[in-house]
């Protein structure tokens, strides 16, 4: 069975630069060690390979039952310089949250 991952979690997203931040967060804390398992640094990289140029890091809040990904050249060149209609890229936590995952 799949889901998209809208269906378990919520995003938020932030920016410092041309680095993006990502948070994924879900909704029922139970399904944290799911999501851990489930998405990894190369998944996300996979899955945002049109948009992230740079490296994905992955950060465990377990304290929060939360994710945080930080994606590096993934704006453009920054909210300052890029030519990009969503310059801070907020859209980009809907992005993440269009991935789907196996639940299998």
């Amino acid at each position: 069975m799949k889901k998209k991952l809208y269906e378990l979690a919520h995003s938020r997203a932030g920016d410092k630069g041309n680095t993006l931040i990502l948070s994924l967060i879900p909704y029922d804390e139970q399904d944290y060690n799911l999501l851990c398992e489930k998405i990894t640094a190369e998944s996300v990289k996979e899955h945002l390979k049109e948009i992230v140029e740079g490296k994905i890091i992955r950060y465990e809040v377990p304290n929060i039952s939360a994710l945080q990904f930080t994606c590096h050249h993934a704006l453009l060149g920054g909210v300052t310089t890029s030519i990009s209609m969503d310059t801070h890229g907020k859209s980009l936590s809907f992005a993440l949250l269009e991935m789907e995952i196996n639940l299998d």
